[in-house]
């Protein structure tokens, strides 16, 4: 099988996925090549249905985010892994309510954490929201 791929960028690339040779150990072989630079590695067929169980995951949750409308919560609603809906990728990373205060750390796409003091009642727009118990 050959799927044609796209970096961030848009360049693109080619991802060939087969059956291993017929000796030797039971293997999946994949090969990406692209105009500059090829890559190739192999793995059990259990390791490629985890792989293929993986990417169906991620492509479920990519395409969940991207149709979601971003949704408001109260403060003290707040889950780690919600996202803050901006110009700016903000990650809940903890909640910790004190009283009438909620103070929330949050992780910026860069790597940046900082924490900020709301009252339980302040409205928070997200972009998305973690399941439960995720």
């Amino acid at each position: 099988m050959s799927i044609e791929i796209r970096d961030t960028e848009g360049h693109g690339a080619r991802l060939e996925v087969a059956p291993g040779p017929a000796e030797g150990p039971l293997q999946v072989s994949l090969l990406i090549e692209s105009p500059s630079a090829g890559a190739s590695w192999s793995c059990s067929p259990a390791a490629a249905r985890e792989l293929a169980a993986a990417l169906v995951e991620a492509a479920a949750e990519a395409e969940a985010r991207r149709s979601a409308e971003p949704v408001t919560v109260k403060a003290r609603e707040l889950r780690r892994g919600d996202v803050r809906e901006g110009d700016r990728l903000m990650t809940v990373e903890a909640v910790r309510t004190d009283g009438a205060d909620v103070q929330v750390t949050w992780t910026s796409g860069g790597g940046r954490s900082w924490s900020q003091l709301y009252g339980a009642d302040a409205d928070i727009r997200l972009r998305s929201r973690r399941a439960p118990g995720r």
